[in-house]
């Protein structure tokens, strides 16, 4: 018997129908409650459906997923992006630790982000990795980023990372405040979500705030010094490239 309710908001009629019989031959645990082919259409079905989950098609004729998210006023339902762009807003999407799924869509893929929606759903109806993406979207930017412990989700200002070091699977974040978060996440997906706000990787272990940096040492092979006073290695490799980027 299915317990929740699914909305598809998708602009190709292919793709919508496709997605439909994917998620009623593999997914019994959800019934689709409606479907809808543009952003405007898309506002009204969740308003009147008021679904658990929606699976929303981030690029459309009408405007973008995104453009549909900042017109909601309430967010009690799980979302699963869908794409056919790789890179297409995967960074905003990372930042807030929200599911996607890529186009051709895998029918193992679809039955994993189904499974944690309702994860997510049989725990309340709010949903603050939600909230956390459309507030970036509102500033244009992405001001704080998502990051998942062992025990709790902590939303953490960009600018409040000194540097991340790698921990096998995991990541440290080092805070200007002196504490550290251990993030269930490896270092290379950090990498490419603060790319974009002045983070460097300058060591294969290490992921540097630029703006954090205090000084570069010539001594012991090529040290960097942080504003807290911490140290990290240099990798040999990178430092024309970092030198570059400290004179930018």
């Amino acid at each position: 018997m299915s317990e929740y309710k699914a909305v598809i908001i998708e602009d190709e009629k292919k793709s919508r129908e496709l997605l439909k019989s994917l998620i009623e031959t593999f997914c019994p645990e959800v019934t689709i409650s409606g479907t809808a082919d543009s952003v405007v259409k898309g506002i009204s079905l969740i308003k009147t459906v008021q679904p658990d989950i929606v699976l929303l098609d981030i690029e459309m004729q009408s405007g973008t997923g995104f453009d549909l998210l900042q017109q909601l006023d309430q967010f009690s339902f799980e979302v699963i992006f869908t794409t056919a762009y790789e890179q297409y807003a995967l960074k905003a999407i990372k930042f807030s630790a929200l599911d996607y799924l890529l186009k051709p869509i895998d029918v193992q893929d679809l039955q994993q982000a189904i499974r944690k929606a309702t994860e997510k759903r049989s725990r309340g109806p709010e949903n603050i990795n939600l909230e956390q993406l459309v507030h970036n979207l509102r500033h244009n930017k992405a001001p704080k980023i998502s990051i998942s412990t062992s025990e709790e989700i902590l939303f953490i200002e960009v600018e409040q990372i000194t540097r991340c070091e790698a921990n096998g699977a995991y990541t440290i974040f080092y805070l200007r405040n002196g504490s550290k978060v251990m993030a269930s996440k490896n270092l290379k997906e950090f990498e490419a979500m603060l790319s974009d706000h002045q983070f460097y990787r300058v060591h294969h272990s290490h992921l540097i705030n630029m703006r954090e940096v205090q000084k570069y040492i010539k001594a012991d092979g090529g040290m960097i010094e942080m504003k807290d006073g911490s140290r990290v290695s240099l990798s040999h490799t990178r430092k024309e490239e970092f030198m570059e980027l400290m004179k930018a």
